[in-house]
């Protein structure tokens, strides 16, 4: 298993940017402030019990508190554009110096996705489903 330590700074940014901004990916695509907060809170209560729970290295790592790569005034456009290429570029790296790690990333990556979605109560909105397959098919498994 890989650590913080087998990935260049570019590639390890790119690990972090992808989970994270898959998280607020899906929570920006269905916005209403009143969900803002609790879809907040879901993304950083399922990141911080992978620190914990997960049994893969990287994924303890790549948890550990990551932060916010895009501050809190960032455009969705932007949220999306640079997810999806950082997404792009975790998986290359991942393929590359990793490949025992690659599917703990995905899951992990889905897991926040669907977490946030989650946070609403009701289920996922048809545009939080949509944003989920673009983060699939970034992954490289649609």
């Amino acid at each position: 298993m890989a650590t913080k330590q087998d990935f260049t700074e570019a590639e390890w940014k790119a690990l972090v940017k992808g989970l994270v901004g898959s998280g607020m990916l899906v929570s920006m695509s269905d916005r209403d402030l009143s969900d803002s907060f609790g879809e907040a809170s879901a993304m950083a209560k399922y990141i911080a019990g992978q620190h914990v729970a997960a049994s893969n290295e990287l994924v303890r790592d790549v948890t550990n508190r990551p932060g916010n790569p895009f501050g809190f005034t960032s455009s969705p456009d932007k949220v999306r554009t640079e997810t999806l290429e950082a997404l792009g570029q975790a998986i290359a790296a991942l393929s590359a110096k990793a490949p025992d790690d690659l599917q703990p990333y995905r899951d992990i990556v889905l897991g926040v996705s669907h977490a946030v979605a989650a946070a609403k109560g009701g289920g996922e909105s048809a545009i939080e489903t949509q944003m989920i397959e673009q983060i699939t098919e970034a992954l490289g498994t649609a």
